[in-house]
């Protein structure tokens, strides 16, 4: 039986998978959470080709300060707000309200 091998896009999509509806996290999270801290920038690579994918909320994965930087990866460029409002979280010039209080850390929430 030949053992599955998982790539670091992979865990990244296992991890946003996990997002709850209505919650939203950061690429930064997803790294520190995979334990690669400094791979913020790869997260975000991973989700730009995850946008299309119908069982990865790409749309709640956003930058540290809640800003939708990877909006344009996105059907249009205003398609990644429209998801995250269908969710009831508010967004105004692209960026989340309360993003505090809506943040998801998957260090705290998943367990290792």
């Amino acid at each position: 039986m030949q053992e599955k091998t998982y790539t670091f896009y992979q865990d990244v999509y296992d991890v946003a998978r996990q997002i709850p509806k209505g919650r939203v996290t950061s690429y930064g999270a997803i790294a520190k959470y995979l334990g690669m801290a400094r791979s913020s920038r790869m997260v975000g690579y991973a989700m730009n080709g995850a946008h299309s994918m119908v069982d990865i909320p790409a749309h709640r994965v956003v930058n540290r300060n809640g800003l939708l930087t990877g909006k344009h990866h996105f059907e249009t460029p205003f398609r990644m707000q429209e998801l995250l409002e269908q969710e009831n979280i508010k967004v105004e010039e692209d960026q989340i309200i309360d993003f505090k209080e809506l943040y998801w850390d998957p260090l705290v929430e998943l367990k290792l």
